[in-house]
């Protein structure tokens, strides 16, 4: 029998809103025709930023959003992507299909976006192929309230400083930003973020590059050598495809059942990594902000390759929807996160159509708008006995779920039925507060393999779930195959 005990009245840690943050690269379509269409373009836009997503990205509270990537980042400039944009140098993007970046989308565009997101700036700066004065200058450019390089940013039309906090220190060091050895990109980080200064009253939250995967020597040499020079470290880990089709939609459920239990891996990751941070900060000052996660399918038929343009499944709902309940659950250490990537990259927010005004929004999206009561909430206390799902030999915990009460004393619950083909009971008891009212939405679909397309953009969205009678505290929650549910009490 599967039963969930929620103790509404016990807990301490609040849920970091920055764990349900976005990531935005110079990679295909995501920056141009994604968010970016410019002031000339028919495609409605302000100041050439695309309205329609910059609409449905804040419908989700978008809290913050990583820039300019990715691999780019340590191959990018900043100073080819300020002044007019007719004068910018462009580049060959390396690292993303060999095209030619125009640098049309730089520093003032992304803090413009950011702006209309109502969402704070994340930047990502280069470590790899960048100076130690360039980063400076980068963060005196946006930040210092006098001095040269804020001179430059008032000839470039800004005349007070921004307000930009999260900065990372490099990307992916040990691979495509480098190729380091920890003990090198230790020092190297030490280096750096000894002239990445607060400067006025901008005081900033330094994140070193953190581990692939369960690279588990990185966090160690990174958090021995390095860790009273930073705020936070950040662990990347995709969780992949199937096993057996790396498709985006077209897959059995071996490839169902290989997905979630790569992503339930994160629970394990958070646990490891976090208990080697524990040894070198006890007290938990350095956070965990895993600024790259998601799936990682195969290219759409008949896309370039380089441009990692996949469709969005039911089955990436259920990633998304269980790797947020573990952020949730682990949030005393993970401070942040950023799911890769915002539009048409990736496990993408939003797809949009080439050359046309037409866009969808992904299972992905609606699980993240379904959770988005958990910004800031405080986490409360869960006790959850599941049964398993079971393939094969193989078996994962059928049900997955986290809850929180906000400051109006609403508890919201996040529930995923793992199992593609039954229903599932939940016995949900509830402690600590007297439930006046219970609502509910459910995001499923008849096929595992579910998903939006720009002639069906509405296939796979969420529906009302009715939810039954709670008696003495207590309800049996039927839990649809294959779905994610918000639970809303009052």
């Amino acid at each position: 029998m599967n039963r969930l005990v929620i103790n509404a009245d016990l807990g301490n840690q609040r849920i970091s809103r920055h764990i349900y943050g976005h990531f935005a690269e110079h990679l295909g379509r995501c920056i141009y025709g994604g968010l970016w269409v410019g002031e000339d373009s028919l495609i409605p836009n302000l100041r050439g930023l695309r309205q329609d997503v910059v609409d449905a990205l804040r419908a989700i509270r978008v809290p913050n959003l990583r820039w300019p990537g990715g691999c780019f980042a340590d191959e990018y400039h900043w100073m080819d992507g300020i002044g007019a944009r007719a004068q910018r140098p462009a580049m060959l993007n390396t690292h993303w299909g060999g095209v030619v970046e125009t640098n049309h989308f730089g520093t003032h565009e992304y803090m413009d976006l950011c702006a209309q997101l109502d969402c704070e700036p994340y930047i990502c700066a280069n470590l790899g192929s960048g100076t130690v004065r360039e980063m400076q200058q980068w963060v005196e450019y946006l930040t210092a309230p006098a001095g040269p390089m804020a001179d430059l940013r008032r000839q470039h039309g800004r005349a007070e400083p921004w307000t930009v906090r999260m900065w990372g220190v490099g990307n992916e060091n040990w691979g495509c930003g480098g190729s380091m050895r920890p003990e090198y990109y230790a020092d190297e980080y030490r280096r750096y973020a000894t002239y990445c200064r607060n400067l006025g009253d901008n005081v900033l939250y330094r994140i070193a590059c953190g581990p692939s995967g369960a690279d588990y020597r990185w966090t160690r040499v990174l958090m021995r050598e390095a860790a009273g020079r930073m705020q936070a470290l950040a662990p990347h880990y995709y969780c992949g495809s199937g096993s057996s089709s790396r498709s985006a939609t077209d897959f059995a459920e071996e490839d169902w059942f290989y997905q979630l239990q790569r992503a339930l891996l994160m629970d394990e990751l958070i646990r490891r990594h976090g208990a080697i941070m524990d040894q070198y900060d006890p007290d938990r000052r350095v956070g965990m902000v895993i600024d790259e996660w998601g799936t990682w399918h195969a290219v759409e038929p008949g896309t370039h390759p380089g441009f990692l343009y996949q469709q969005n499944s039911l089955r990436d709902a259920l990633v998304a929807g269980a790797t947020l309940n573990i952020f949730n659950q682990h949030c005393d250490r993970v401070q942040g996160a950023n799911i890769a990537q915002t539009v048409n990259v990736l496990q993408a927010m939003v797809l949009t159509e080439e050359d046309s005004d037409r866009i969808l929004l992904t299972p992905t999206y609606h699980a993240f708008e379904m959770f988005k009561e958990h910004q800031d909430a405080m986490l409360v206390e869960t006790t959850l006995d599941s049964e398993d799902y079971a393939f094969g030999d193989a078996c994962i915990p059928a049900i997955n779920a986290s809850a929180s009460r906000n400051d109006a004393a609403q508890l919201l619950l996040t529930v995923c039925n793992m199992d593609p083909n039954g229903e599932r009971q939940l016995r949900c008891e509830v402690r600590g507060m007297t439930v006046n009212r219970l609502t509910g939405r459910v995001l499923t679909a008849a096929e595992m393999t579910a998903h939006n397309t720009f002639d069906d953009p509405h296939s796979v969205r969420p529906e009302a779930y009715i939810v039954p009678e709670i008696h003495h505290g207590t309800v049996k929650l039927m839990l649809p195959p294959r779905s994610v549910l918000a639970i809303k009490a009052e």
